[in-house]
């Protein structure tokens, strides 16, 4: 792996807070998953909304964003290059709020979209947290084994603890 796919894949080292990330990547990944299959399952509808939001090309637009929120709420749900598709989906929620949220409002629009952009800002910039296959292959990357679940990935005793 180059040093460069390495570096974009590494999670910030977080301390304590690499599971807090972690789940709010894949909690934001399955809402992405399922707000997805509406633009299959009521595809007609979500075109005519597209349409009246000014969206170019509803029909292929409708599809396109619908692959990008299935695809990229997948990539999210594993931790796999969580940086890049943030970034993505980030532009698809701004996009959401200036739109969407714009004509509508609601619920949807102007509080799940935004809180769902904090979301990918954060995980644009700390990387995927742990456990995800970012920092699977991060670690792959530079060398290091693979930390047992469940154990801390230093190999340092506790404080107070014997020194073995």
């Amino acid at each position: 792996m180059s040093p460069r796919i390495a570096q974009i894949v590494r999670p910030r080292a977080l301390g304590g807070l690499m599971p807090a990330v972690a789940a709010l990547r894949i909690a934001a990944g399955v809402v992405l998953v399922l707000f997805s299959a509406g633009k299959f399952v009521h595809h007609g509808a979500e075109a005519a909304a597209f349409d009246r939001y000014g969206i170019p090309f509803p029909e292929a637009a409708t599809v396109l964003v619908g692959l990008l929120e299935l695809g990229g709420g997948l990539l999210l749900v594993a931790g796999l290059l969580t940086r890049p598709v943030a970034l993505l989906l980030a532009g698809n929620m701004l996009g959401a709020v200036l739109t969407a949220g714009r004509i509508d409002g609601g619920a949807v629009h102007l509080g799940l979209a935004p809180a769902l952009l904090a979301v990918m800002v954060l995980l644009v910039w700390a990387g995927a947290g742990r456990p995800s296959a970012d920092a699977l292959l991060s670690r792959a990357a530079s060398g290091r084994p693979a930390a047992p679940t469940g154990s801390a990935s230093s190999p340092r005793a506790p404080r107070g603890a014997p020194a073995r």
